[in-house]
């Protein structure tokens, strides 16, 4: 424990040799000793967290501008300097490369322009997310005017004690608003460039449609439906629906032009295996960019497109291993044979390939670079989102295909000698029945 008191001596397997005891001691002797004693122990859990939250911000810093001054001692481009050291602070983290830019960002910030708020998050009193909201509250701002900022809400730490994270928001954005207004009118106007419409997967083959919006428009959208929700109620047409009900499928309705729209009129893939698809198995179906579908929701899926007069039902046969799943080949009905080739990687690989990416596959490249000899096929190829795609064009980052001949793993090694593989998920087989007695 006396190591553990002092941070200079700590070392990776000092903190795993930390965690094991948490894991091991604090949890059982808690719950032994009371109610009182786990709340405090989850008191003091949290704190932990915080504090180590504050340390990665330190270290994410040091590893940023160590790096920064290793390529530009090197001779490299100014531009170069940055590539890739969010990716590898992500997968430092088993987070994504996105998040790995959010990490970076907040490290940045709290090193350079908020000491105060990075005082409490080493100390525990101040959350990671709420250092978080702090940031980007005051993002707009100069750094002089940002330090002013911290040390008004976090020099004291008072001042924030038993604040909410609606409450954390609304001081930041309001002393932000007191020092800069323009600044602050000039990031709105920009927040206008992201509008963009999502959709992401819900419970009971069901999906979270979102937009992002100016609020005016988006009110002005909410209302409608509504309204004309309510219009239909009072008219008796509802027909047994909910007010929210009856907004979803106006919803539907206005934005594919189609009224009680049963099928998509766009193309849809959906990996389904033969048997499934036939009815004589119920192993998941995949829908690309959603995720595993009951196969008896497949099944009808398709056949009310099938019946449909307003869509049309291409089948396209994909061959992968009985024994393991693995997508190998697939037919293509294009005349152009990339074309044919990309959509298997999109369909083998389904998302991004960098491990703990989620993102939409934007890029389709090569695991061995072409300029080396690395040939145009599907075992040589992978997806990738756009930013992993540049990461991955940084100094000292390699793909590697694996002599695995099973499955497509691919070993990602970043510019600090680490490595990641990363395995694409097996396609949707028929289950194997074991005979009884």
């Amino acid at each position: 424990m006396d190591t553990l008191l002092h941070g200079d001596e700590l070392s990776p397997n000092d903190i795993r040799r930390f965690l094991t005891r948490i894991a091991a001691i604090a949890v059982s002797e808690a719950v032994q000793d009371g109610a009182a004693a786990a709340i405090d122990t989850i008191t003091a859990l949290e704190e932990l967290k915080a504090a180590a939250a504050g340390a990665q911000a330190v270290l994410t810093t040091r590893v940023a501008d160590t790096i920064r001054e290793q390529r530009r001692d090197a001779g490299r481009p100014a531009a170069r300097w940055n590539t890739g050291i969010a990716t590898q602070i992500g997968l430092a983290r088993h987070d994504s490369p996105h998040r790995g830019t959010t990490h970076l960002g907040l490290a940045r910030a709290l090193t350079a322009e908020m000491p105060h708020t990075l005082a409490q998050l080493r100390r525990g009193d101040l959350s990671e997310w709420r250092a978080t909201l702090m940031v980007r509250e005051t993002a707009c701002l100069t750094a002089d005017d940002r330090r002013l900022v911290d040390a008004r809400l976090c020099a004291d730490p008072t001042v924030l004690t038993g604040k909410g994270d609606s409450t954390v928001v609304a001081m930041a954005a309001r002393l932000a608003a007191e020092l800069d207004a323009a600044a602050v009118v000039r990031r709105k106007a920009r927040a206008a460039r992201h509008r963009r419409v999502t959709v992401r997967p819900a419970p009971d083959v069901m999906a979270h449609l979102g937009a992002l919006l100016p609020m005016d428009r988006a009110v002005c959208v909410w209302a409608t439906l509504r309204r004309d929700a309510d219009t239909l109620i009072a008219t008796g047409a509802a027909d047994g629906r909910t007010r929210d009900q009856i907004m979803a499928d106006l919803l539907v309705e206005r934005t594919t032009g189609l009224a009680h729209v049963t099928s998509p009129p766009v193309a849809v893939h959906v990996v389904i295996s033969d048997q499934t698809l036939i009815g004589g198995s119920d192993t998941a179906a995949e829908v690309p960019g959603y995720g595993p579908i009951p196969a008896a929701a497949a099944r009808a899926w398709i056949a009310g497109a099938v019946d449909s007069d307003e869509t049309a039902v291409t089948l396209r046969k994909l061959y992968a291993r009985p024994t393991d799943g693995q997508l190998t080949a697939v037919e293509s009905v294009a005349r152009c044979f990339p074309t044919g080739l990309a959509r298997l990687i999109d369909l083998r690989d389904r998302t991004c390939r960098t491990p703990w990416c989620d993102a939409p596959i934007r890029h389709h490249d090569h695991i061995r670079p072409h300029e080396a000899g690395g040939p145009t096929t599907a075992d040589n190829g992978l997806g990738l989102c756009a930013a992993c795609n540049l990461a991955k064009q940084g100094d000292g980052w390699t793909t590697t295909r694996t002599e695995d001949p099973d499955v497509h793993t691919v070993e990602f090694r970043t510019p600090t000698g680490h490595t990641y593989r990363s395995t694409p998920p097996a396609q949707p087989r028929p289950m194997r029945h074991r005979r009884a007695g």
